[in-house]
């Protein structure tokens, strides 16, 4: 088969090397799979760029864990997928274990649901990461109850746009971060009731504006970092503060302060530590947004412009650049 591999750290044009390499066996919990296409997430060229060595096994790998495709060959312990199924799941790319830039790649079937029949094969690859990253934030960390106000940074983001919809699934008053008129437009089809920018207004500005300066209910921030300052002055006392990011050195004061909820989501804890709980977990969670998608109450953001297997560098150097409006798309079998 044909595969991407990763051989060093550094520049998408140097690091990666196209060659002929063996198609993955298998065991008895796994599945083949035929890969018609993955998607660009920041851990991927973060990854290749060297900022997290120790997500990395030892030269060469392939990275990209979204992936969707076709069943091609079953373990004999894999239960509720036949051959030929469209499925997908954020399978690997990441501690030894193989990722999607290749023609065909190997996954623990409980990492895996099967793609809903309303939504394009090579589409679905941009869900899996963002989507159950989103997913655990809104529906699982705490209790959003409608009509609270959830303001959410990063509104039109991989994982942003999925939170949005998500919120709003619960009912929610949803806020939505952005930084141009034509993300907030965006932000606005997705369901978002606000859109705020950032660029033009203080968080007191738009608290004062949105909550008479007592606070959102409930912050999700998928910049992280430095920006949980931001969150923590945006939500309200006894509010909860959910992040994707917090990789930083910052003054956690405000959360005694104000008696907040805090919570991290490190979506690839299950895949890290080989967790069967939290795999199975992570395939329920993709039947669970495959009906919402089903429903039509739910739909991934894609950008326009595709990538192909040979084009992998070109697609990291246009995702780390910030040109995209939305998930980026890797056609492999295309």
């Amino acid at each position: 088969m044909k595969a991407v591999l990763l051989e060093c750290f550094g520049a998408a044009d140097k690091a990666f090397r196209t060659i002929e390499f063996p198609t993955p066996e298998i065991n008895d919990e796994e599945i083949l799979i035929k890969v018609k296409a993955t998607s660009i997430n920041p851990i991927d060229y973060k990854i290749r760029s060297g900022y997290l060595p120790h997500l990395v096994p030892a030269f060469p790998a392939i990275l990209h864990g979204d992936v969707s495709g076709i069943v091609a060959c079953l373990g004999k312990n894999v239960k509720g997928f036949q051959i030929g199924d469209y499925v997908y799941g954020c399978i690997g790319g990441v501690m030894g274990i193989g990722g999607a830039s290749a023609e065909y790649t190997k996954a623990d079937y409980r990492l895996l649901s099967k793609i809903p029949e309303n939504i394009d094969v090579y589409d679905a690859a941009t869900i899996p990461l963002a989507g159950i990253t989103a997913y655990e934030a809104i529906f699982q960390r705490a209790p959003i109850q409608p009509g609270q106000k959830v303001l959410i940074y990063g509104g039109v983001g991989g994982v942003g746009h999925f939170a949005v919809q998500f919120a709003k699934v619960l009912g929610a008053e949803v806020y939505a971060t952005v930084s141009s008129e034509q993300q907030a437009v965006i932000a606005q089809k997705l369901g978002a009731d606000h859109t705020i920018n950032y660029k033009k207004e203080t968080v007191a500005d738009f608290k004062a504006r949105y909550t008479n300066g007592k606070g959102f209910d409930f912050v999700f921030d998928t910049i992280g970092n430095q920006n949980l300052k931001n969150s923590f002055e945006a939500v309200r006392i006894k509010g909860t503060v959910v992040t994707t990011v917090s990789l930083d050195t910052i003054d956690l004061s405000p959360i005694h302060e104000k008696a907040l909820a805090f919570h991290t989501v490190y979506m690839i804890i299950p895949i890290l530590y080989n967790d069967q709980t939290g795999k199975t977990e992570h395939g329920r969670i993709l039947h669970q947004i495959g009906e919402l998608i089903t429903q039509g109450k739910v739909k991934p953001l894609i950008d326009e412009k595709k990538f192909s297997l040979n084009e992998i560098a070109k697609a990291h150097e246009y995702a780390e650049k910030a040109r995209n409006m939305g998930k980026i798309v890797v056609t492999i079998n295309g």
